[in-house]
């Protein structure tokens, strides 16, 4: 005959026993069931753990997740672009445009007004005249003269 003792893994049934006798000196658990007090033996219990509860999230976290890893990752990426130029690379910016230079070779009979009406006909001449005559330090010009004009 024998008796089944469950004891929990982390308790040691040895200091249950008395010397000799091998029953337990203090009160016997409900799982202990005695059916010859001489030979009593440790049967191991194979509990089942409890399932893990797992969460199911909504949409919202699902895509706010997303949002927020796109940011990131759009970070890091204009991050390393403005370091590669700093360290001698291609910046991220359109470079500056050049401005439009114009030549205009002065005929015989112009004037710097009528070479401002035809540089810049839609707007008022008398600016161009002014920065033409600036530019050339005279407001006299000779036919085959070239005149750079940026636009």
């Amino acid at each position: 005959m024998v008796a089944v003792l469950q004891t929990p893994p982390d308790e040691d049934v040895s200091r249950w026993a008395v010397p000799g006798r091998g029953i337990p000196t203090r009160a016997i658990p409900a799982r202990v069931i005695p059916l010859h007090p001489g030979n009593l033996q440790r049967v191991p219990v194979r509990r089942r753990p409890s399932p893990r509860v797992t969460r199911s999230h909504g949409a919202a976290v699902y895509w706010r997740r997303r949002l927020v890893a796109a940011a990131l990752g759009l970070g890091v990426l204009l991050t390393a672009a403005h370091a590669g130029a700093a360290l001698g690379g291609n910046t991220t910016t359109a470079p500056e445009r050049s401005p439009h230079v114009e030549r205009v070779i002065v005929q015989p009979g112009d004037t710097l007004w009528s070479i401002a009406e035809r540089l810049a006909p839609n707007s008022d001449p008398r600016p161009v005249v002014d920065e033409l005559a600036s530019e050339l330090g005279t407001s006299s010009v000779q036919p085959g003269q070239v005149i750079r004009w940026s636009a």
